[in-house]
Order: structure tokens, then C-alpha cells, then sequence
């Protein structure tokens, strides 16, 4: 039996690279909070430097893939983990109201490197390992819920993604 990854609503993602999203549209960071509104995965990020001169530590292990010490990343080359991230199944999941800073919240720098809202970061990430890396994770927006695990995991729109039919 094959194995699928499922991740759901982090807080922030070990980005596969020194870019990060550059908001507009329907990503920017005024519509994030507004989210919520819909169902519909936004797409409005396009990608390019980010200044590290305003958060020194934005590429740093666990928000990027730069000075990884300790367990299986730090024996492991990037051009190995990008692999990884790209040939292995996932699928994300994400809370369409987890766009309020709530429930361990990383408002850090590095993480709001990646967007305004755990949605938001989810969204721009996938597109990115997408599109730029040739994944095909698909992203399951799960209706009403927030950051809260056990919405997520219960949701008629999961459970057929946790518990694949005829497995």
C-alpha cells in the first residue's frame, strides 16, 4: 500500500529556497483576514528575493532549509529534502477561517516572511512547490474550520483524504 502525506494548517513551512511570496491580489495581506469568506484557494502570490535586512533569519531551519543542525535534515543535502518535498504525496490541508493570529500564532519574523495568516502560508507555499518545482500537492480548503484539529480531521471533506476509499 502507498503511502500519502497529509499536512495540516502549520503555522509556517521549511521553505525549499531563499524566495518568498510577494502578495497581490487575492494573496495580498489586507484580503488574507477576509479570507475566510471563501472556499476557493487563493492564488494571487507571485515569488521573488526577500529583504534580509529586515528579519536577518528568514531563510534559517525550520522557516528555510539554511543552517539545519540536529535530526534527519542536517545529514540531508537540499537538492535530497527538495526531492523528497516534490516525489512524495501530500495533500494540505487548510482552515478556511485560520486567518486570525490565534492558537500558537508564529508571528515571528521569519514566519510572517510567508504571509499574513496560516492560510495564506499554506496557499502561497503549495503554489510555489507547484510551480516551481514541479510537486502536485493538492491544497483541500476545509469548510468552517479554523486552526482547530479536531474540525479539521472530522470534516466530511477530509476524512475520504485521511481514509482513501477502498484501502
Amino acid at each position: 500500500m502507498a503511502v500519502t502525506y497529509v499536512v495540516a494548517n502549520p503555522s509556517s513551512y521549511a521553505w525549499p529556497d531563499a524566495t518568498r511570496p510577494q502578495s497581490v491580489g487575492d494573496g495580498a495581506p489586507e484580503s488574507a483576514k477576509g479570507a475566510w469568506e471563501t472556499e476557493k484557494v487563493h492564488t494571487g502570490f507571485s515569488y521573488g528575493a526577500f529583504d534580509a535586512s529586515a528579519c536577518a533569519n528568514y531563510n534559517r531551519w525550520p522557516a528555510g532549509l539554511e543552517n539545519r543542525s540536529g535530526g534527519y535534515t542536517a545529514k540531508t543535502s537540499d537538492a535530497q529534502l527538495k526531492q523528497q518535498l516534490v516525489s512524495r504525496p501530500a495533500t494540505f490541508l487548510l482552515g478556511q477561517v485560520d486567518t486570525l493570529p490565534l492558537g500558537g500564532f508564529d508571528s515571528s519574523c521569519p514566519a510572517m516572511a510567508q504571509g499574513a495568516t496560516r492560510r495564506a502560508r499554506g496557499e502561497a507555499y503549495v503554489k510555489y512547490v507547484n510551480e516551481s518545482l514541479g510537486a502536485k500537492h493538492p491544497i483541500q480548503i476545509v469548510p468552517e474550520c479554523g486552526h482547530n484539529d479536531r474540525c479539521v480531521y472530522t470534516t466530511d471533506a477530509v476524512l475520504p483524504i485521511i481514509f482513501p476509499p477502498g484501502r
